[in-house]
């Protein structure tokens, strides 16, 4: 067996090995101690005969995992430290790993699934959503940039769904999570036992046909028309000006929200979704978002953002600068340059194929 932690519970039971993220008081936030028990997990699973399917899951009722530990992160760039910026490289290579594991990956996506939880499922062969299912990458609300392959798996959302995720940080349930291509398949929650049950009996995909339903109606699909209208514009400015003039509530709405976002975070994260789809692979998206998470961990609006919302809870985050006017295009090109202790580097050492098409994850997890 592997060697698991407090937090990171690892178990094997017939065919299957279980990775339970297990800090439930904290919806199960990651930590780099949990990051490379992971790791270490799918090493040793990876070699092992005997497994022929590893299964994440998170301990509790409340979600698979809520993020990253940004209470940490807060500390770390008050300090000016480099303890984040150490947390990514790992947390960034995992993700990674996880998109080429040579074994299905199934994620079981149930209730709260953020930020870092996304970079643990969302790159897995079978990510398994419920009715409970809430999926987000809210990185803008804390002055900071979609992660872990955020930018690469919105960028190659329907249309402009994923920039009005990004920007917005939006939560969506099961069937939006499946129109955008966040995860794969519906199983109500009420199955889940049984399916991991099923799991260490039956090849991944066999075992999740036999539980997969009809999710609950979404609703991207019907706002999908004023979405790309409004998000396919040049600049966020433009995007709110859109989303005020087109006359539907939703958007509205949408833009109302932009403006409590971070400026700057807002400018940032869509310059990093029109790059992200200008790349081929997952691990040079993960370059270009290792270079934004280090520029953000010294600006202002991460310290200020994590503790509106997380430490003080005011939700009145005082932004610098304040507008959208105010952030200049030498502002969000930072986020673009190499970070003073170097690149992530994983391109440079990435297979030179594309990662697997849906077929070949299909045809993979019926092995």
């Amino acid at each position: 067996m592997p060697t698991g932690t407090p937090d990171v519970l690892l178990r094997t039971e017939g065919r299957a090995g279980f990775v339970t993220l297990n800090r439930p008081r904290a919806i199960n936030a990651l930590t780099h101690a949990m990051v490379l028990a992971v790791d270490g997990a799918l090493t040793e699973w990876e070699h092992d005969p005997e497994i022929t399917t590893v299964v994440i899951e998170g301990a509790g009722e409340r979600g698979l995992c809520a993020g990253g530990d940004i209470r940490a992160i807060h500390e770390d760039a008050r300090a000016g430290g480099s303890a984040s910026a150490a947390f990514w490289r790992d947390e960034y290579r995992l993700n990674a790993r996880i998109a080429r594991y040579p074994k299905p990956y199934v994620a079981l996506m149930d209730g709260i699934v953020m930020g870092g939880g996304v970079g643990v499922s969302a790159h897995g062969s079978v990510r398994v959503v419920t009715e409970r299912s809430k999926v987000a990458m809210p990185e803008t609300g804390i002055g900071f940039v979609p992660d872990v392959g955020g930018t690469y798996l919105l960028g190659r959302a329907p249309g402009e769904l994923g920039t009005h995720l990004a920007l917005t940080g939006g939560v969506v349930g099961a069937a939006d999570a499946l129109l955008t291509g966040l995860a794969d398949h519906f199983v109500p929650s009420t199955e889940l036992t049984a399916l991991a049950r099923d799991l260490t009996l039956l090849p991944a995909a066999e075992a999740v046909a036999r539980h997969t339903a009809t999710p609950p109606p979404g609703v991207l699909a019907e706002q999908r028309q004023w979405i790309d209208a409004c998000y396919g514009a040049e600049d966020v400015e433009t995007v709110v000006e859109r989303l005020f003039d087109i006359g539907d509530p939703a958007a509205k709405e949408a833009a109302t929200t932009l403006l409590a976002k971070s400026p700057t975070a807002l400018k940032a994260t869509l310059a990093a979704i029109r790059r992200a789809r200008g790349l081929g692979t997952l691990e040079e998206v993960l370059d270009l978002e290792f270079r934004a998470s280090c520029a953000a961990l010294t600006t202002p609006d991460l310290v200020e953002g994590i503790r509106a919302q997380v430490v003080d809870k005011d939700r009145d985050p005082r932004w610098t600068p304040p507008t959208l006017a105010e952030v200049t295009a030498a502002d969000v090109a930072r986020y673009f340059t190499a970070p003073p202790r170097g690149d992530l580097g994983l391109a440079a050492t990435a297979p030179a194929d594309t990662l697997p098409t849906a077929a070949d994850r299909d045809a993979r997890d019926r092995a």
